[in-house]
Order: structure tokens, then C-alpha cells, then sequence
């Protein structure tokens, strides 16, 4: 890691796409914790561990975790990553979110195939409707 190399929150929000103000939530969230410098401390400066964090806490985001979830798997990447029982929370963190987006993937499953089923229907219903009006008209 590059030593003295700083971000400003407007870099961050642009290089990610974010708004500043999302930026200062994943600092009051603790998932950033930037260096305040100047005039009360109002400037912040974040550090290349902070935009790590800010790209790991996106890419759980993007998965689906909560962010006390991407919080929790974050902190397993500031310490040693070799110890079992960090290794066994981030297994059962990923397991319980498979098992959450496997009930939704289910669900949405289910909603699919009840909108198919529906489309189905209202095509042969608009079929038979179609077929009727070129009778009455052929009757005519």
C-alpha cells in the first residue's frame, strides 16, 4: 500500500458513484473512519484502507448483506484472516444470507411462474375474443 496516499470525500464519491452524503453514512455507520484535519476538524481525508472498505462495504451491498452484516465481514479483513473463529463467523454469515436469498430466489420463482400462467391465460382469452370478432365479422 502506497504510504501518503489520501482521498478526499469528493474522490470517493466520485470514484464510486456515491453521494458525499452516503459517504458520511458509512462513516456514521463505522464502516469508514476517516482522519479529520483543518480548521474544528471539518476536513476529512480518507486513507487507502478507507476506500478499500468503502469498495468491500459496496460489494456486500450489491450482495444483498445489510450493512451491519458488511460491517461485521469488513472487520474480519482488519485482523489476521487465519483464525478459525473468524473464519467460522464469515461462513455462517455467507451461509445465512444463501439461505435467505435462496427463499427469496423461491419466491420470486413462484411470482414468475403465477405471471406466466396469467399471461397465458389472458393470451388465449384475447385469441378467442380475436377469433369471435373475425366471425361476427365474416357474418356480416
Amino acid at each position: 500500500m502506497a504510504t501518503g496516499v489520501t482521498y478526499s470525500i469528493s474522490d470517493l464519491a466520485k470514484e464510486f458513484d456515491l453521494t458525499t452524503r452516503a459517504i458520511r453514512f458509512y462513516e456514521d455507520m463505522g464502516l469508514l473512519q476517516p482522519q479529520r484535519t483543518g480548521e474544528g476538524r471539518r476536513v476529512r481525508v480518507y486513507s487507502p484502507r478507507d476506500r478499500t472498505r468503502l469498495k468491500l462495504t459496496l460489494r456486500a451491498k450489491r450482495l444483498g448483506f445489510s450493512l451491519s452484516e458488511a460491517k461485521q465481514i469488513i472487520e474480519l479483513y482488519d485482523s489476521p484472516r487465519d483464525t478459525l473463529p473468524q473464519m467460522r463467523l464469515y461462513l455462517d454469515t455467507l451461509a445465512t444470507h444463501r439461505r435467505q436469498l435462496e427463499v427469496q430466489l423461491g419466491e420470486l420463482q413462484a411470482n414468475l411462474d403465477e405471471v406466466k400462467a396469467h399471461e397465458k391465460e389472458a393470451r388465449t382469452l384475447l385469441n378467442r375474443m380475436m377469433s369471435a370478432g373475425n366471425e361476427r365479422a365474416t357474418k356480416k
